[in-house]
Order: C-alpha cells, then structure tokens, then sequence
C-alpha cells in the first residue's frame, strides 16, 4: 500500500510538472512581408520653409500670431503602382502648444514658442488622374476622408468613389500647406533672437 501511495504521488508530483511547464512557454513569431516595389517621396524647396527674420514686435502679445501659410509640392514615386500611405512624425513633438499640432521647439528650455501644421491638397495620381486624401489613425486599418495631417497619422490617397481604402498608385504629386504660427508673446522672452525649430519625418509605409 505504501508503495502505491508512493507511486501515485511521484505521478501526480509529474503531472504537475508538465502542466507547469507547458503554462511556462510562449511563442514567438517573426512575420512580414519583402515586396518587390519601392517608393521614393521628395519635397520641392528641399523640404525647408525659411520665415526669415521676424520682429518681436510684430507678434501679438495676447493671442497667437499666424506668421506664413507656404506651399511645397510632395510626390511619391513607386516602381510599381502599390497600396501606400506617408506617415509623419514631429521631432519636436514635446514643444506642441495645443494638440494635434508640430512643435516649433523651445525658448530657455521651457518655454514652447509656437506650432505648424500640415494640409494636403488637391492630390493626383499617374495619368492625372484626380484623387481624395484619406486619413488613418490606427496604422492604415481604417480610414476616413481629411486633407488634416495631423502627426502620427497615416496619409494616403483614394479614388473619388471609396473612401475606404488606398488606391494602388505608381505616382503621386500633392500641395504640402505648411502654416506656422507663434505663441501669445506674454509668456515668451523675446529678449534674444530665438530659432524658429520645426521639424517633422515623413516616411512611406507600404499597405
């Protein structure tokens, strides 16, 4: 009897191990996808807005001053039409007075002296064909129509008919609106010349 009581304990005390172990392992997967188009985007003026020299006086001290509204062309080129979108990322995003905006970076560290904000317009695709701009917020799962770029979104084009997804495109060209704006000046020292710090990725994510 004392042996199968020993017995049966040495199978529980094993199958308990198991259980344990089996409750102990996870997998890992490594998926993706390698695909034999690329796409290249390019931004007229070389990518930069300069406002140049702006006097402290002219900026309004009780609300904030809309400094410049500039237009740069944006295209994409692809080696092959492909599902695509452009996905922006603020590099000054801690500097963003108001929500939903690009940072214009720092005064003394701490003060945050403006924001800038994007818009697509009039979008064409190859051969002219007229398009929408499309917006996602949760990395090209959904979207909806906007011409708003807000950062962190998802931008892509579609056909006039469907708002739902991307169109597969070879070619696109589009109206980058860029318009700056400076912080109410009551709260900025304006004592020094002070750089205007924008500054924002735009990189393609294939679909």
């Amino acid at each position: 009897m004392k042996n199968l009581l020993t017995t049966l304990a040495t199978s529980a005390l094993l199958l308990g191990s198991s259980a344990t172990f089996a409750a102990s392992t996870v997998d890992l997967l490594v998926k993706g996808k390698i695909i034999p188009a690329a796409c290249v985007p390019e931004l007229s003026s070389g990518g930069v807005i300069d406002h140049g020299k702006i006097s402290a006086k002219d900026l309004r001290p009780d609300s904030s001053t809309t400094i410049g509204s500039h237009l740069l062309n944006m295209t994409v080129t692809c080696d092959a039409p492909i599902q695509f979108a452009v996905h922006s990322i603020d590099n000054r995003a801690a500097s963003a007075t108001v929500p939903r905006v690009y940072g214009l970076g720092f005064i003394n560290g701490d003060q945050k002296l403006g924001w800038f904000t994007l818009a697509l317009l009039n979008p064409v695709a190859e051969d002219s064909v007229v398009v929408q701009a499309i917006a996602s917020r949760d990395q090209g799962n959904t979207w909806y129509t906007s011409t708003v770029w807000e950062p962190g979104l998802y931008m892509s084009v579609a056909s006039m008919d469907d708002d739902t997804q991307p169109r597969p495109s070879q070619a696109l060209r589009v109206g980058l609106q860029v318009e700056t704006t400076i912080a109410r000046t009551d709260s900025l020292d304006l004592s020094n010349e002070v750089n205007i710090d924008g500054s924002a990725t735009l990189e393609v994510k294939y679909l």
